[in-house]
């Protein structure tokens, strides 16, 4: 028999018998290796011994030195030799018999004791276990190995210091497949149209991220049936899309990093101006003023051939302090027309998804015409130990999700849509599922709500490569860590199955979520008693609605209520939530940390790789901390206790990261060069005209504290 391999690699062929023409083969190998399948044969083209395993097919030129694992016969290695030892070769030397070889009848096995979970931040990895006391084995059992290694960045073994309302389950349908698929493409659809409309009414492309944002606004006001989809608002015209258009009338303005960039858009800018108001139905003197100050520009250019950076930038200012509210009158009606048409539409929508699902519900012989009968019960107002969110309306069977994986994801698939997961996510996910859910315990659900979760999520994010991933960032966990240690935090306000750190939370989807711990949205959340950490999405209406509730909450509970809140450091113009949290009676301490001098979890934290996992700020963030006096005696913001919290903060010795679109970042955009300068939904700024790292060391109130 010849082989065609080098050294220590196996032989292609399958042959265990040599050749006729070889020499006889002693077969001198130890009894264990006889035993696990080796056997030794000769190579005619080298013409020397080499050595096969026939369970295995695995060549080997020296003579093998450990007995190989068999994950069939010995699923916990337990007979596996340790990987590196020395085994003699000496048949007339005496074998020691190992331990697993004693004779074992009547005798039982003890329990091997769980490794100490531990966090990324500290030294070696967490050790996951598979664990075999659940009576069901879950469908990803089969699809790893029994000791899987990897860092974990949650403690979901914290229990939950929380006290709320009762919830009524929630009147929404329960997650299907086939109604998300329906949804995901329904959505696609919307963005295109938004796209389409932008370009033709007004010749720009859609503010990037704008969409997003405006499903976040729009979800505040919503009274409708979906929980994605817009359908039941007032007023049809959003706020935050119609701003963020106007922002990017005439033109969309872009970074500024050198002299020439400045200049040429200056001179866009005056150009596309004097375009617009001739072509628009303006008053004579709104034409008069536009066209007066883009002659006059244009005449600055032609003179001013030496000018700076700075000189360009200060024009360019004049010119849209000018021009703007006369262009943005111009523009007012057509840009109103579009966030209407867009908010129709997703009505529209949202009506389909509904009748999508009322569909599902007959084809699997279930009572359709009971939906709209279900109304919530009137449940006593008591307080309970904060619960999952619960679902109200009948759910149909579903359908099968196939499960394989590829490297170190997961790829789940329904009807040739796939999705994907990082394993050591999918194990977090396996582990909320098996705390929260209570009617699946043979887990014959798991993967298809796991589909229908990550489906949503994707939905909501968008097609852009790093479009969305904004409102999905996450402290880092050694914050976490010492968010619980000093301040007793156990309750996350803006979380996801995804990003969460604890197992308590609450995040945007109850239907898709609530089977893996989510508690609902925060807004309909009404603790008397808790520590929550708070980092919303960066979204002006829903962070001023965050503030409203937190201000009647605490104003109403006499237990210890606490809310630790992180937003951007966002003041030209200033986001009037955060004046407003700066400004209330419950506010405690405030704190700044300045921008790239911490860092954010990346909003795909679940399929990213590890090396993109922390993203630095581009700004600064503010930390408040909003606590009625039961709070503040029991976890007031000490100086010891913010001394931790801000070392806590600091990276921890990782090198920096270029920014991005993390929470707590201002987001790039998708090619990772240009970045919008218009102020965004949250009333700060996506990039910034000037090119400086930190904002000024200028205190804003004598509470704050910069770092």
């Amino acid at each position: 028999m010849s082989t065609n391999h080098a050294p220590g690699q196996a032989v292609a062929s399958t042959s265990a018998q040599p050749s006729a023409t070889s020499p006889p083969v002693t077969q001198d190998l130890p009894e264990d290796l006889l035993a696990a399948g080796w056997c030794k044969c000769w190579s005619r083209r080298e013409k020397r011994p080499y050595y096969f395993n026939r369970f295995t097919n695995q060549s080997l030129w020296e003579v093998p030195t450990t007995v190989q694992h068999d994950s069939i016969s010995d699923p916990l290695g337990l007979n596996a030799a340790p990987v590196g030892s020395p085994r003699t070769t000496d048949d007339s030397a005496p074998r020691k018999r190992s331990s697993t070889e004693e004779p074992t009848a009547g005798l039982k096995r003890g329990r091997s004791e769980d490794v100490t979970p531990i966090t990324p931040v500290t030294p070696a990895p967490r050790i996951c276990k598979v664990t075999t006391e659940a009576p069901f084995a879950s469908p990803t059992s089969k699809h790893k190995a029994p000791l899987v290694a990897f860092p974990v960045f949650w403690n979901l073994e914290v229990p939950s210091n929380v006290v709320a309302r009762e919830m009524p389950p929630y009147l929404l349908f329960p997650p299907h497949p086939e109604a998300e698929l329906c949804r995901a493409q329904l959505t696609a659809r919307l963005r295109q149209h938004y796209q389409e409309l932008c370009q033709q009414r007004e010749g720009i492309d859609a503010p990037r991220e704008s969409f997003n944002r405006w499903m976040l606004e729009r979800k505040v006001r919503d009274r409708g049936t979906d929980p994605m989809l817009p359908s039941d608002c007032e007023p049809a015209v959003s706020p935050s899309m119609f701003r963020e258009i106007l922002n990017d009338i005439p033109i969309r303005l872009s970074r500024i990093k050198h002299r020439e960039d400045a200049k040429r858009q200056l001179f866009k800018y005056a150009e596309a101006a004097k375009r617009m108001i001739e072509s628009r139905n303006a008053t004579p003197d709104s034409r008069k003023i536009v066209k007066w100050n883009v002659e006059d520009t244009f005449n600055w250019l032609r003179k001013e051939l030496s000018a700076t950076k700075e000189d360009y930038l200060e024009r360019l200012d004049h010119l849209r302090q000018q021009c703007g509210p006369h262009l943005a009158d111009v523009a007012k009606e057509s840009v109103e027309g579009i966030c209407a048409k867009l908010y129709h539409l997703a009505c529209e929508y949202a009506q389909r998804v509904r009748s999508r699902h009322l569909e599902i519900l007959r084809e699997c012989n279930l009572p359709p015409d009971e939906v709209d009968s279900v109304t919530t019960s009137c449940m006593e107002e008591r307080a309970v130990p904060c619960h999952p969110a619960r679902l109200r309306l009948p759910e149909a069977p579903l359908p099968r999700v196939d499960l394989h994986v590829e490297s170190e994801q997961a790829c789940l698939r329904h009807r040739g849509e796939v999705v994907r997961v990082n394993q050591n996510y999918l194990a977090k996910l396996e582990q909320l599922y098996r705390l929260n859910c209570t009617d699946d315990s043979r887990f014959e659900k798991f993967l298809p709500r796991v589909w229908c979760m990550l489906r949503r999520y994707q939905t909501m994010f968008g097609l852009g490569a790093h479009e969305g991933l904004g409102l999905h960032g996450a402290l880092p966990v050694s914050v976490f860590e010492a968010l619980h240690r000093h301040f007793d935090v156990t309750f996350e306000c803006f979380a996801s199955p995804l990003n969460c750190y604890f197992a308590q939370y609450c995040s945007a989807f109850p239907d898709t979520d609530g089977y893996f711990g989510s508690r609902g949205t925060v807004l309909d959340l009404f603790p008397a008693s808790g520590s929550f950490e708070v980092n919303p999405p960066f979204g002006e209406e829903l962070m001023n609605s965050m503030v409203d509730h937190f201000e009647n909450l605490l104003a109403a509970s006499t237990e210890p209520l606490s809310f630790v809140v992180f937003v951007p450091e966002w003041r030209d113009p200033a986001t009037p939530a955060l004046l407003r949290m700066e400004e209330s009676c419950f506010k405690r301490r405030q704190l700044l940390v300045l921008p790239f001098e911490h860092e954010y979890r990346h909003g795909a934290q679940h399929v990213c790789r590890s090396e993109e996992l922390h993203i630095r700020a581009l700004h600064g963030t503010a930390i408040l901390f909003l606590q009625n006096d039961a709070a503040y005696a029991r976890w007031g913001p000490t100086p010891e206790r913010i001394r931790a919290l801000l070392e806590a903060y600091r990276p921890q010795g990782r090198a920096p990261q270029p920014a991005g679109p993390a929470d707590g970042t201002a987001g790039g955009d998708e090619a990772g060069g240009e970045e919008s300068t218009a102020p965004s939904s949250a009333g700060g700024t996506t990039g910034s005209i000037e090119t400086g790292g930190k904002l000024s060391e200028r205190k804003e109130s004598s509470d704050d504290e910069w770092v």
